[in-house]
């Protein structure tokens, strides 16, 4: 059965990479994953939070936040507001989790990625997509670090990935946009490592309990389709003229 945007159950959304979206970042990119859009930016500070400063390695953070006109009715920012609201934290502790399981932080020296994500669109998936682009912009920042002899490899573990997956009027689907996300009985966010390790899973249902069959089938789905998004995520940096292979650990 196709979907309204004529794709398959099992189908993720078309995925564009508009790399080098921002001039000053050492890693940057607009990530499209059907008409959600992020901005992400990895910025590198030759430091690490005060807390960290005894630890002798790296740290990762991420902030997230929602242009103010993202969704159909304008939403005030965070600084007039007064505050992060609760899901915006949420998310970005989600994205920072996600990165610092891609990272070795014992390889990346004393140093701090910064990873800014800003959704210009939203329509559905706006954590897994800023995950999976965020990703390719922290490669790219660590390949800049690479060519000045300041990392190694080794300094990324494995590349990371996410998606969304949900249970609808009585079937499992792939990478859900806004209508099919709010509509869902149960709903999941999956994020994984490119050969299929398990970092995180976010979910709900919304009425009666999913049965354990069902969480594994709306995983395994999930997993399935994260090959496709990391196949995506190497095209892109190969596009960026970043060898990827050179930030893993070296094999043998």
């Amino acid at each position: 059965m196709t979907r309204d945007d004529g794709r398959r159950a099992d189908q993720v959304r078309a995925v564009e990479y508009s790399l080098h979206s921002l001039r000053n970042a050492e890693g940057s990119l607009i990530y499209r994953s059907g008409n959600t859009r992020v901005l992400l930016a990895a910025s590198v500070s030759e430091k690490v939070p005060a807390w960290m400063r005894e630890a002798k390695q790296g740290w990762v953070t991420a902030e997230y936040d929602m242009h103010p006109r993202a969704n159909p009715n304008r939403r005030a920012r965070d600084r007039v507001r007064g505050s992060i609201d609760g899901r915006s934290q949420e998310i970005q502790r989600l994205i920072g989790r996600s990165l610092r399981a891609a990272v070795d932080l014992s390889k990346l020296g004393e140093r701090t990625l910064h990873v800014d994500c800003d959704v210009l669109d939203a329509d559905g998936g706006t954590r897994t997509a800023a995950i999976t682009g965020a990703f390719v912009a922290v490669a790219i920042a660590l390949d800049g670090l690479r060519k000045r002899g300041l990392v190694d490899a080794g300094v990324l573990r494995e590349p990371v990935a996410a998606v969304s997956v949900g249970w609808l009027e009585g079937r499992p689907l792939l990478d859900l946009c806004y209508e099919e996300d709010r509509d869902a009985e149960v709903d999941l966010n999956v994020v994984a490592s490119a050969r299929g390790g398990i970092v995180e899973v976010q979910g709900t249902a919304e009425g009666a309990p999913l049965p354990r069959s069902d969480f594994d089938a709306l995983v395994d789905m999930a997993l399935a389709g994260m090959k496709e998004l990391v196949a995506g995520q190497r095209r892109a940096l190969e596009e960026a003229e970043v060898d990827l292979d050179r930030l893993l650990p070296r094999k043998g």
